[in-house]
């Protein structure tokens, strides 16, 4: 059956803003005095933001009121974003813009669907926002991944059906909320990591164009 959606998760996929997650993690847990779990980076790949701050609070998570929890949130996003005034195009996963340039001329339509709710704004640094025809981010869902409910805003901006739409993510829990969703998932990777579950596996963006 041919594809005539492809749904983009943003962070890993079009662009790798993780570093600059991790650095704005360290910067709250050190002021806070609790020490960032070495794999920080992996769990919270996918994940949004309430979840993460658990994972990185880790025993201390309990320690912490629901208000004291969002407050935190807003901190890290604040210093996150610091960081996300430095993005440029040239930030941008190699090959993404001409991937998606491709893929319109063909006719596919293009959506991200992302937890992070700064997708319009990293989006925008990139200057990706203009070959897409959705963009549904972290504030227009209420449940996570794996819940498949940000793909299926996603294809239904789209006007699609998921059986007719692929989803390309680099994390395991967006896989899952693929397949849980009915879509094609694609996992795209650049290291030796694997995901398990999906339909197809790519190394370069432009393995979409074949």
């Amino acid at each position: 059956m041919r594809l005539e959606g492809v749904i983009f998760d943003l962070d890993g996929v079009l662009c790798r803003t993780d570093a600059y997650h991790l650095a704005a993690w360290r910067t709250l847990t050190e002021r806070l005095g609790i020490a960032l779990p070495p794999d920080a980076a992996e769990r919270t790949r996918g994940v949004g933001r309430l979840e993460s701050l658990d994972i990185v609070l880790g025993e201390r998570a309990g320690d912490f009121t629901r208000e004291r929890k969002l407050a935190l949130a807003e901190e890290k996003n604040a210093i996150y974003r610091g960081y996300l005034a430095h993005l440029t195009p040239a930030d941008a996963e190699p090959l993404a813009r001409e991937t998606l340039t491709e893929l319109r001329r063909r006719g596919v339509k293009l959506a991200v669907a992302s937890s992070s709710r700064n997708a319009p704004l990293i989006l925008d640094k990139l200057g990706l926002t203009a070959l897409l025809d959705a963009v549904i981010d972290g504030g227009m869902i209420s449940r996570g991944k794996p819940d498949p409910e940000v793909f299926l805003k996603a294809a239904a901006a789209l006007a699609l059906p998921p059986a007719r739409c692929a989803v390309v993510e680099d994390a395991q829990s967006g896989i899952e909320a693929a397949r849980r969703g009915g879509f094609r998932a694609i996992a795209y990777t650049t290291t030796p990591r694997r995901l398990t579950g999906a339909d197809a596996e790519i190394h370069a963006l432009t393995e979409l164009l074949a």
